[in-house]
């Protein structure tokens, strides 16, 4: 999957390899929540030093679900959107396609057992 287009597979690939660890997810959740925070505030608010928040949200950063900052001295952290929009419209595609190919299969299904039943 080497897709470079926005919310191509490369991007998707990324999204949800940050999506996977639960730390990343709750520091999304946070952010939402918040609107923005710097990794010191973030911290109070997760189980993990805030050095491990600074490496997690670089992680989001550069699957493109968080943007940093600068407010002075800080880095303030926001979520945005569009990486999560891309990835959920390729996973709304692929349950589509999954759709598709079960009905497929479910008048298969019927067809032939419609002609079993038919059959003399």
């Amino acid at each position: 999957m080497t897709d470079p287009r926005p919310g191509g597979a490369e991007g998707v690939d990324s999204v949800l390899a940050a999506l996977a660890d639960p730390t990343r997810r709750l520091l999304l959740d946070l952010l939402a929540a918040r609107g923005e925070a710097s990794a010191t505030a973030l911290a109070e608010g997760v189980p993990v030093s805030r050095q491990a928040v600074v490496k997690h949200l670089a992680v989001l950063e550069a699957a493109g679900l968080v943007r940093g900052g600068r407010v002075g001295r800080e880095v303030r952290y926001a979520v945005r959107p569009a990486a999560l929009d891309a990835t959920a419209r390729w996973m709304a595609a692929l349950a589509a396609d999954w759709d598709r190919r079960l009905a497929r299969i479910k008048l298969l299904a019927e067809t032939a057992e419609a002609a079993e039943r038919d059959a003399p």
